[in-house]
């Protein structure tokens, strides 16, 4: 049987413009401490949708997880004015928390 990596890595052969796949296949690397692997899949993810306020978090922890702190910063704020934009508080009051302990 194949992991769940796998089974996106596929997926992402066979559609890789599709934002969906690539989503998940970073979500499975982090999920599998490959989060080095997981960036480019989040960062593409932002490109193509710079709206997508949940690869900016996620992207951001991960950054963080990586020892990358002004990177972490740069997700979590661009998160945040999206949370603000979009009225999701529960994310807004989050993204402040992780930024006041940056």
């Amino acid at each position: 049987m194949a992991s769940r990596v796998e089974q996106f890595q596929t997926l992402v052969a066979r559609q890789p413009a599709n934002e969906l796949f690539r989503f998940s296949l970073a979500q499975a690397l982090v999920s599998e401490s490959r989060g080095e692997e997981a960036v480019p899949q989040f960062a593409f993810c932002i490109a193509k949708k710079p709206d997508w306020m949940m690869a900016h978090i996620l992207l951001g922890k991960l950054q963080l997880q990586l020892g990358r702190r002004a990177e972490a910063r740069r997700e979590f704020e661009a998160a945040l004015r999206l949370a603000v934009d979009q009225h999701h508080e529960d994310p807004e009051r989050e993204l402040r928390a992780l930024l006041a302990d940056l």
